[in-house]
């Protein structure tokens, strides 16, 4: 019984950066319909600049943090207005493109810059700490995760539900014409949408980064939040997140009881099922559009 109680907090604790990761697709994917395969990478420069910032010019951790949070929102707002707007009649398949080729970009430069070996992010809490409940053990920088991916979940809900910001986001989803006909400047919806879901993508990044750090560590949890956004529903933020804590537990108990060596399979196999019998997600409502 213990063992079970430990594999569902584990994987609790893996399923907060997943909805992170989550969180900050179904950010853009609200406003373009385009998933953001950059995600991953965007989050990966955050980190590296942040221990760039700690390690090389000494300043202090929160002030640390929060310089690196401003050049998260400046490198999405980059990649949208250098980027993404450059493209010429775009279709969702050439915007996809391009975001893979914004990741290969992204990794390739930091790789370039930072080498391919293994990092060490000073961080105030270490990925072994930990308390003891009843045998269960729990490590603080997971529940630091838990917490901050619950918080920003909160916070990104009532922003886009109730915010004039978030309800030209919505309408500019919906319909980008008609968003720009009654007055909502489009362009710069898209680019505060990519500014806001780098900020979100560099707060995982920033609670990964304790545990390994290298070019590669977002790709994983980049991939798993994609899986979760499609499992909760692309354009449900509250989905997204409550769906990265069941692929969090199904994956743990799935290597526990069956196999360690397919538990990645799992991601994949739910992206399928859920495409095949539910294509809008478990939590997201399914719209045809009419023309």
């Amino acid at each position: 019984m213990v063992d079970l109680i430990q594999m569902i907090v584990s994987g609790f604790a893996v399923g907060s950066s997943y909805a992170l990761m989550g969180l900050a697709m179904v950010i853009i994917y609200k406003t373009s319909e385009v998933p953001n395969f950059a995600q991953g990478e965007m989050a990966l420069a955050a980190s590296f600049f942040a221990m760039m910032l700690l390690t090389s010019f000494n300043i202090p951790l929160l002030p640390a943090f929060f310089m690196t949070f401003v050049f998260a929102a400046a490198l999405g707002c980059f990649l949208e207005f250098a980027v993404l707007r450059r493209a010429k009649n775009p279709n969702v398949l050439g915007m996809i493109v391009i975001t893979i080729g914004l990741e290969m970009v992204l990794v390739g430069l930091v790789s370039w810059k930072f080498g391919a070996e293994q990092k060490s992010m000073p961080f105030p809490i270490g990925p072994y700490d930990s308390f003891i409940i009843k045998g269960i053990f729990i490590s603080k920088l997971d529940v630091l995760t838990l917490v901050s991916a619950l918080l920003l979940m909160g916070g990104l809900y009532f922003f886009s539900r109730y915010s004039r910001l978030g309800l030209a986001m919505k309408a500019t989803q919906q319909n980008s014409v008609a968003a720009r006909i009654v007055g909502i400047r489009t362009h710069g919806i898209m680019m505060m949408t990519w500014a806001i879901s780098s900020v979100v993508g560099a707060a995982a990044g920033l609670l990964i980064s304790p545990v390994i750090m290298n070019p590669y560590m977002m790709w994983d949890p980049m991939l798993k939040g994609f899986a979760a956004a499609v499992m909760g529903g692309m354009t449900s933020l509250p989905g997204a997140v409550i769906a990265a804590y069941m692929l969090g537990i199904i994956e743990n108990l799935f290597g526990g009881y069956i196999s360690i060596e397919f538990k990645s399979v799992v991601a994949f196999a739910i992206i399928v099922l859920v495409l095949c019998f539910k294509p809008s997600g478990l939590f997201a409502k399914h719209y045809v559009k009419k023309v």
